[in-house]
């Protein structure tokens, strides 16, 4: 379903927390109990972004710092080849002289 969603709920207190429920419209994007989400909030519109993470984790053995280091290379090489469908020359008609 993509059109947008529509309700009206009151705000009400959880605990010591406050909250609102809206339980079909997290369903609809993925959500379910014991899910976590990431919040973003603009003061300034007053806008909310709800959004599911996704937890990886990482094999025995490998560090974070190769698996930073591999996503790194990866957006290198990801760069580089947007940037061979933008250039003129087909880069396999170079022919070295």
């Amino acid at each position: 379903m993509n059109r947008m969603i529509e309700m009206e709920r009151r705000v009400t207190k959880f605990g010591n927390s406050l909250g609102i429920t809206m339980t079909d419209a997290l369903k609809q994007i993925g959500l379910d109990q014991g899910d976590t989400v990431s919040i973003e909030v603009s003061p300034a519109t007053g806008d909310n972004i709800i959004r599911k993470l996704t937890k990886v984790f990482l094999p025995e053995g490998i560090s974070a710092y190769f698996m930073d280091t591999l996503t790194m290379s990866l957006k290198n090489t990801i760069k580089r080849f947007e940037d061979l469908k933008t250039d003129d020359i087909h880069p396999l008609s170079i022919r070295p002289t």
